[in-house]
């Protein structure tokens, strides 16, 4: 796993030497545009819209557009006078609980890992959180954009977590043709949380799979193999016409996949009620 970023925790006036790597990684499977007579690939140009002619790169120059067809041009010194103290500290700001954040907020994940002689001041500042219940709010700046992350203890490490500034979070309020105020029936509710505690189980990451990845591989292999595979069509989902008799062939169907299931992989069911009144 590569270094991407080595820099230093600041904790207070404690300074703790930290090294970065990327904790995700993404498994689209991508493709590349071909010529279809040739089956090579396609080159792209940077071609001007004004003059038509092709640009060579120590022609390019960095644009804002701040208006439709109006551009304010940005050098490097200009990018320069931005002060970056930072770039090489992970400053931490605020001690939170991971409950008050919205999973809405989260970005990406990275790996921390302590720096040369760093390993006592990380075990502390990682220790310390567990003990507390805390994550830390922190700063930190990284490919010129200064980024709002979270530090948190994750199986015996710390993990840095970059998630969006408020502005960045779309107002729910602007989507479009959405009624908020809708009456619910009791027997509805009852009926739609019985179904929810019917499929109620323990997190396990390791069960879940992207099934059409491993299909669309499967096909890809195939074809380099000079094979052709049949994919099993799916069944097409039926028009739901009344919403309780969809729910209750739901927890029907619920019940009966639970009662195939072992112990182990039977869902986790809720505490049962104290028997007086119920």
């Amino acid at each position: 796993m590569r270094t991407i970023w080595k820099g230093a925790i600041s904790f207070g006036l404690v300074s703790i030497p930290v090294k970065l790597f990327p904790a995700t990684e993404q498994k689209d499977v991508r493709f590349r545009n071909l010529h279809k007579q040739c089956q090579a690939p396609l080159k792209y140009q940077k071609i001007c819209t004004v003059c038509g002619q092709e640009v060579k790169q120590e022609d390019v120059v960095r644009g804002y557009e701040y208006e439709k067809g109006r551009f304010v041009i940005i050098s490097d010194e200009d990018l320069a006078r931005i002060p970056d103290e930072r770039s090489r500290t992970i400053d931490i700001i605020d001690f939170v609980s991971l409950q008050e954040i919205d999973p809405v907020y989260f970005d990406k994940a990275y790996y921390l890992a302590p720096g040369e002689a760093g390993e006592k001041a990380y075990a502390l500042l990682r220790k310390a959180m567990e003990e507390t219940g805390k994550i830390a709010i922190a700063k930190v700046v990284m490919r010129s954009k200064e980024s709002l992350v979270v530090i948190r203890s994750y199986q015996d490490l710390l993990v840095m977590e970059t998630i969006f500034y408020p502005d960045e979070i779309r107002n729910p309020e602007l989507l479009p043709g959405f009624e908020r105020e809708i009456k619910l029936q009791d027997k509805e509710m009852k009926m739609a949380c019985e179904l929810i505690e019917s499929l109620a189980a323990d997190f396990k990451p390791e069960k879940y799979e992207d099934e059409y990845r491993k299909q669309l591989l499967d096909i890809i292999y195939a074809k380099i193999e000079g094979e052709q595979i049949a994919i099993p069509e799916q069944p097409a989902a039926g028009k739901v016409v009344d919403l309780m008799e969809a729910l209750k062939a739901s927890v029907e169907l619920a019940k009966k996949a639970a009662g195939n299931e072992t112990e182990d992989e039977r869902p986790r069911k809720r505490k049962k009620k104290k028997a007086a009144g119920e």
